[in-house]
């Protein structure tokens, strides 16, 4: 009977196996997803409208198959790229932003912030760039016979606004640059090294060939305006190995019946990069479109058919945002599962990686470039480009991190935004203007834009990271279209424009957000002089000063501490064998005379939030980047950095000047050095002499840490410089004020620290009853405690702790032989 129990059991566990593999091997076709059907709102199947303009050789249903396939196949695409803008860099335009686009793959390739202040001047430049600036060319990096190929002309950019006699309007596409101020230029290297010796507001000579004839074109350089986004390969001394450069918000096609992208891929296995190919554009206004058509045999392995990808961009003034139109077309005869997948912005700013330290709300760090995402199931959260780039690394786990998938629960899918976070600013993509959130995404997943296994080690906080987006799978019938808008945000992490488009979860300060908050406040309100650094300045001056009673009282315990060390120093003397005996007999001595040691702390420990509020205020709040010491000077015009004296990147070792590698940076800074001499001179003008030889080790041990310090506080913000050097000044002055101010007399009797007044209390264990016995004070005239009162009236000691196991005598032990035998 167990045999055959046995045998059905093994039997029936085999059969089950068989099938299931079976099962796996010959599944049927999966049914599309019930809620990735393009019925949700915001993403629409349609008939297909406006279509390219050679759809006509490739109409589905005329003549035979592989007549239509011949037709199919010959799609005409223009046979190099075109670039376009929208925005400007005017003044006068409006606009906050210059779009720059290109047709090869039909992304975005730059960004720039030409927002102005009051006076005129950018309100968000390259802090990392103190030449003057021409204008974005897009031209290529490799040299031509004649000199650099101008691509594309951003409007009211010095190189548009350049002005040659007998020539109308500045520099155009096409044109060759051959020369700038008198010097021959034959690449893009050798223009950028021209560029460094400008500086902006100086007038420039630009040579260019034009129809075979050279015009010498003059203009005024400006700042360099903020790219926000770039290529990689631009990204000029803060170009990091590994990062590739690749157009942001690319359009593919995602799933084509059963065939999808794989994780780590960029198209399906077989198909051709849509990134790669050059699309048709036109431009009408402030609206660029790009249409791209996949013939049957791009399309054959993912057994597919024809279909075709377009996208509009958009942008309106003073507005920050983006819109952006996207659609995949189904070109066949018969009806087609597709989907797309559109791609995140990548090649955010890297301004100040190698020095700046970005709040994260996870225990791991945050990167230059992090991942941050909201939805109604899990709400903001953020993944580090740390964690991205280390996934990468470790070859048994999948290069892209999901951040929700298609059986993931309806909230979980229901995106706010999800974008690339940088220290200062983000770049998100976002639902409509109307609409709070995304529904039609099916897969949101983070990754790199980098070879992992060449970013080095101490870089790996610049890799390049970024995100996609997998859009529903719809049943989309012939001539009939897949639709999706969307908006991009691309703009600076001030408070009121990032509520603006729901993106303050982005604004993180930490735990101490409740000092770093009203500090900004606080700050902002000093600002009002017309200088962030007279507001630190100021700002210091004030918490120091509402400190000085505090200080004042720490000073007095100071003073009282001097009189009790000779006290103390006998006790040590006395108990150099017992530590415990020592620290009771210090601590009994310390309440006898009324001394608490912690009371001198209380000023450091109040410093302490302040200093880490202020930190974190220069790391978070935008308006204290690019806020200069003095206009008059170059030196230290970001309070947010280092103040960048002396630039010795190029000569001093990379162990100790390289960007990321070194403990230095590449600048030498003079503000730390004047931190550091401040606080020995305190160290060195208030610090009692010592009287042994362990209080003289202790205090040249609190000078090496001093100069360890410095080491470490190299790279901090110039603006928290300026918060020390005020606080120590502030401290230096005031301790010379305080110490005029203290009591002459000595603190306590004399008689009392030996242990010879009367008032009760206790000396080296033993009750002093000789006077006051029957008072309420003791004899400095504090109030006695309830245990000196009992100890008064008994009359007896307080009893002797026992001894320690250590100190105990033991019995004389009994031999064996000395014991009775029964």
């Amino acid at each position: 009977m167990e045999r055959r129990l046995f045998s059905f059991i093994l039997s029936s566990m085999a059969f089950f196996l068989i099938y299931m593999s079976l099962r796996t091997m010959f599944a049927p076709p999966l049914p599309p997803e019930e809620d990735a059907i393009a019925e949700v709102d915001g993403e629409t199947v349609e008939p297909v409208e406006d279509l390219v303009a050679d759809t006509d050789a490739s109409e589905p249903g005329e003549g035979d198959g592989e007549e239509a396939n011949e037709d199919t196949d010959a799609v005409e695409r223009p046979s190099s790229p075109t670039w376009s803008t929208l925005g400007s860099m005017d003044p006068t335009s409006g606009y906050v932003m210059l779009v720059t686009l290109n047709s090869r793959g039909g992304g975005i390739e730059r960004i720039e912030l030409t927002e102005r202040k009051e006076n005129g001047r950018l309100k968000y430049r390259r802090v990392d760039v103190r030449s003057g600036y021409l204008g974005y060319l897009a031209a290529d990096p490799t040299a031509t016979d004649l000199g650099i190929r101008v691509n594309v002309v951003g409007p009211g950019t010095p190189a548009d606004l350049a002005t040659a006699s007998g020539v109308q309007g500045g520099l155009k596409p096409r044109d060759i640059i051959t020369g700038f101020n008198q010097n021959n230029v034959n690449n893009l290297s050798m223009l950028r090294e021209a560029m460094l010796e400008t500086k902006p507001g100086e007038s420039a000579t630009v040579t260019v060939l034009r129809n075979e004839k050279s015009i010498d074109f003059t203009t005024t350089l400006t700042e360099h305006p903020l790219d926000l986004v770039r290529l990689a390969e631009h990204g000029g001394d803060d170009e990091v190995e590994g990062n590739l450069s690749r157009l942001s918000c690319l359009l593919t096609v995602g799933r084509v019946g059963r065939r999808e992208i794989q994780s780590g891929e960029k198209t399906i296995e077989g198909m051709v990069d849509t990134g790669d190919l050059i699309w048709d554009a036109s431009q009408d206004g402030d609206n660029v479109s790009y249409q791209l058509q996949l013939s049957d045999s791009e399309m054959k392995p993912a057994s597919g058919k024809s279909v075709g990808l377009q996208r509009t961009y958009s942008l309106k003034p003073n507005s920050y945002s983006l819109d952006m139109d996207v659609q995949i077309d189904n070109r066949a005869e018969e009806a087609q599962e597709l989907a797309y997948r559109i791609e995140g912005a990548n090649g955010i700013t890297l301004e100040g990686w190698w020095y700046s330290n970005k709040i994260s709300p996870n225990w791991g760090g945050s990167a230059a470039r992090d991942i941050v995402y909201k939805t109604t199931a899990e709400g903001h959260e953020l993944v580090s480009g740390y964690a991205l780039l280390k996934r990468a690394k470790n070859e048994s786990e999948a290069d892209d991190q999901t951040l929700f998938a298609p059986d993931s629960a309806p909230p979980a899918r229901n995106l706010s935004y999800i974008g690339v976070d940088a220290q200062y600013f983000t770049v998100a993509m976002l639902p409509p203007e109307g609409q709070e959130s995304l529904k039609t995404f099916r897969r949101a997943a983070a990754n790199i834009i980098a070879d992992p296994s060449a970013v080095p080690d101490n870089k790996e906080r610049a890799v390049n990271a970024s995100f996609y987006l997998d859009s529903a799978i719809a049943d989309v019938p012939p001539g009939s279209s897949l639709k999706q808008s969307l908006r991009l945000f691309a703009g600076p992490k001030q408070p009121d424009v990032m509520e603006a488009y729901g993106l303050g979860d982005c604004i993180y300060y930490g735990w101490f957000s409740f000092v770093a908050k009203p500090l900004g406040g606080l700050l902002h309100l000093f600002s009002n002089v017309g200088n962030y650094a007279l507001a630190i300045v100021l700002l210091t001056l004030c918490v120091r000063g509402l400190m000085f009673p505090l200080s004042r009282k720490a000073a007095i315990n100071a003073q009282r501490m001097q009189e009790l060390a000779p006290e103390l120093k006998k006790i040590a003397e006395k108990h150099k064998d017992d530590m415990e005996a020592r620290v009771r007999a210090q601590r009994e001595l310390q309440q006898r005379v009324g001394f608490n040691p912690m009371a001198g702390c209380a000023p450091m420990f109040l410093q302490l939030p302040i200093f880490i509020g202020l930190y974190r205020t220069l790391s978070v709040d935008i308006e204290l980047r690019q806020a200069a010491f003095a206009s008059w000077t170059a030196w230290a015009s970001n309070l947010a950095a280092p103040d960048m004296m002396y630039y010795w990147g190029d000569w001093m070792w990379d162990y100790l000047g390289g960007r990321g590698t070194g403990w230095l940076g590449p600048y030498f800074n003079i503000l730390p050095m004047i931190v550091v001499s401040l606080f020995l001179a305190q160290q060195k003008m208030f610090m009692p002499p010592a009287t042994d030889e362990q209080t003289a080790m202790t205090q040249k041990m609190m000078n090496y840490m001093t100069l360890v310090m410095g080491l470490f506080f190299f790279r901090v913000p110039a603006g928290l410089c300026i918060y020390f050097i005020t606080s120590s000044l502030w401290g230096i002055g005031e301790r010379i004020l305080v110490k005029k101010t203290l009591p002459s007399k000595p603190h306590f009797d004399p008689a009392t620290l030996q242990g010879a007044a009367a008032g009760g209390g206790t000396v080296d264990g033993k009750v002093n009853n000789s006077a006051g016995a029957n008072g309420k004070k003791s004899s400095d005239g504090k109030p006695k405690t309830m245990a000196d009162r009992l100890r008064e009236r008994l009359g007896t000691p307080e009893e002797e702790a026992a001894p320690l196991p250590k100190d105990r005598k033991r019995p004389p032990s009994k031999k064996p032989g000395n014991k009775k035998r029964r």
